[in-house]
């Protein structure tokens, strides 16, 4: 994979994302090409954060929740679909609650060790993982980062979520697990794989 241009760092408020304060802890290697490769994955996630808020601040001064979550639902895939072409990583987001994506086994495994370190006291923030893991004869870089539930995200993901809100949420996602949540909760995590650069 060539290395990508560093992209325009900002922080996704929606998903409390603290990408500046991300450790790159808990893998299975430390070394310079693992490093290297795992701040192009923040720089990924850190674009489509960017992107993502841009575009539903705007959906909510136009059109309130309603309009926001037709743009998570239309735009969201958009934006990773967009950024993963660009990068060659694989970015997911994806929750033992999901709305839209379920978790790989080795995902719920993480989220559920996730869960784990925060209840074991670990802020949201500093929750992070990595590892070396051979894929079909290939060497993959698998990144998770865990997402704090603010209390901007209890509109749509909340215990209490608007009734024709949620009959919209539902349309839209026939699945949905992902409310009930409260603020600090662990909503989920942004999930990054892609074949690591020897």
């Amino acid at each position: 994979m060539a290395k990508q241009t560093r992209l325009i760092p900002s922080l996704l408020a929606a998903t409390a994302l603290s990408v500046a304060a991300m450790p790159t802890q808990t893998g299975t290697s430390t070394d310079e090409a693992v490093t290297a490769q795992l701040q192009d994955y923040k720089a990924t996630m850190q674009a489509f954060g960017k992107t993502l808020k841009g575009e539903l601040q705007a959906a909510m001064k136009a059109g309130g929740p309603m309009a926001a979550v037709q743009v998570c639902n239309e735009r969201a895939p958009e934006i990773a679909a967009n950024l993963n072409a660009e990068s060659g990583h694989t970015l997911r987001r994806t929750s033992l609650k999901p709305r839209a994506t379920a978790a790989t086994d080795w995902e719920r495994a993480v989220l559920e060790d996730f869960e784990a370190r925060q209840a074991a006291g670990t802020p949201v923030g500093e929750i992070a993982w990595h590892e070396v893991k051979e894929v079909d004869g290939e060497k993959q870089l698998r990144f998770m980062q865990a997402i704090a539930t603010e209390g901007v995200c209890l509109t749509c993901h909340g215990q209490d979520v608007d009734p024709k809100l949620k009959a919209e949420i539902d349309r839209l996602y026939p699945d949905d697990q992902a409310t009930g949540f409260e603020e600090g909760d662990i909503r989920g995590a942004f999930s990054v794989t892609a074949a690591l650069d020897d």
